[in-house]
């Protein structure tokens, strides 16, 4: 249970402890029926609908205080299409679940993010996304959904039926309906191989495109007050299969990259001078090494040390320029940052909320350990990356409102207007609705 957002007293509380909500009435379906008749009773009663995940999401995009859905008994492979190269899973299923679950029946996704707690709901909503070049988010690999809409109907959609629906809904902010099942695209297992290697700063901003154009997926952590970078690339791999060795893989994914790293970040917190010094050593503490293995094993990494998430995407060709200035403002200012720097890229998608919509992306996230005053640090960082064009995270801390986002989404609008027809009355709304989207 660590891992996910917890409810006390009625209280429900995200996994990064920053949003807190007390919604009126709580139900766990076990049905898609289930689940539209408390729709349409929450219509009914005039109160407003939100499903959550696992609550990894740094914004209060699930938060309600009229009916709170869970999805904790929706969850499971329905049906997996090997001719058509599908699975079609529950919405509540973790991601963690899918991808073990994929890998008995021989199969996987192409690509996914660094965390696997979340709901496949929540995480595509949301727009959830690892690195690649020419796959990166959860939500492109998406073939089909279902979803209940906010008069209680049950609705589908796909490349070919309510392809309009189709397009917005892949990423869909829980604005057009609750998802209650996604259709993924799926291929058979395959291996990667992943080298990771510390590389100055200065050599990666000077060889990024190369790095990008070169490996099917690059990113890079940056540690903030050294010019030390750690790159990680992944490539499909012909074998043979090579894990982590148990024990190593315990000292330096479990042990330094958790805690030890809790502990750096303990002191860090209380003693706020002691960072740089810190990050120095942590920046040294990872050295190079390179493994094979199937494909979740991979790309996802445990993270147990909590912390707070600001995540831009920009245009891929302004990256350089964006972390280069960044990196001065960090450099210049009195913060003390004891986060890494997280840098990823996109390919273009044609999803219309996507932070890649349209555009070829880098994702640049900045962190900080939980309880550690986060706000000079976001400000300064968000300054930068609006000033390129930046597109935040939909479950990422930021303060964009619709009318800046209508200015660095082209189709923002079709969103808009389809939001319009699917849920006139507002039944999914909440804050956080009304400053991304307008009212």
């Amino acid at each position: 249970m660590g891992s996910t957002a917890s409810a006390r007293n009625g209280t429900w509380r995200n996994w990064g402890g920053n949003v807190s909500v007390r919604p009126a009435r709580e139900t766990t379906p076990a049905s898609v029926d289930e689940l539209a008749a408390a729709v349409r009773r929450a219509a009914e009663d005039g109160m407003p609908v939100k499903a959550v995940g696992t609550g990894h999401s740094f914004t209060s995009i699930a938060s309600t205080d009229g009916l709170l859905i869970r999805p904790g008994l929706l969850t499971g492979i329905r049906h997996v299409d090997r001719a058509a190269g599908t699975v079609t899973v529950e919405a509540g299923t973790p991601l963690r679940r899918l991808n073990v679950a994929l890998a008995r029946e021989g199969l996987s996704l192409a690509n996914m993010g660094d965390i696997m707690e979340q709901t496949v709901a929540g995480a595509t909503s949301t727009g959830t996304h690892g690195t690649g070049r020419d796959s990166a988010s959860v939500a492109a690999q998406i073939r089909g959904l279902e979803l209940v809409t906010a008069d209680g109907s049950v609705l589908t959609c796909s490349e070919r039926e309510n392809p309009d629906v189709f397009a917005a809904a892949r990423i869909g902010l829980g604005a057009l309906g609750v998802v209650t099942a996604i259709t993924f695209a799926v291929e058979p297992v395959f291996l990667l191989t992943a080298r990771e290697e510390p590389m100055p700063f200065d050599r990666v901003c000077a060889e990024f495109d190369q790095l990008h154009a070169e490996n099917e997926h690059f990113e890079f952590y940056w540690f903030p007050h050294t010019g030390s970078t750690n790159t990680k690339r992944n490539n499909r791999s012909a074998g043979p299969e090579r894990p982590v060795p148990r024990l190593k893989g315990w000292f330096e994914d479990e042990f330094l990259s958790n805690g030890v790293f809790q502990a750096a970040n303990w002191v860090g917190r209380a003693v706020p001078a002691s960072v740089p010094a810190l990050a120095r050593i942590s920046s040294k503490a990872l050295s190079a090494r390179t493994y094979t293995d199937i494909p979740y094993k991979v790309f996802t990494s445990p993270r147990r040390v909590r912390f707070v998430e600001m995540e831009y995407a920009v245009p891929r060709t302004a990256l350089v320029e964006t972390l280069r200035e960044l990196k001065a403002m960090v450099d210049r200012s009195p913060l003390r940052v004891s986060f890494p720097v997280e840098v990823r890229t996109a390919p273009a998608d044609d999803i219309t909320l996507s932070t890649a919509s349209g555009r070829d992306s880098a994702y640049i996230a900045v962190h900080m350990f939980r309880g550690t005053p986060h706000q000079r640090y976001f400000t300064a960082a968000e300054r930068i990356f609006t000033a390129h064009e930046g597109r935040p995270h939909w479950g990422k801390i930021h303060t964009r409102d619709a009318e800046y986002l209508s200015r660095v989404y082209p189709r923002f609008e079709e969103f808009t207007a389809l939001r319009d027809r699917l849920d006139p009355e507002r039944r999914f709304r909440n804050d956080y609705l009304r400053r991304v989207l307008g009212s």
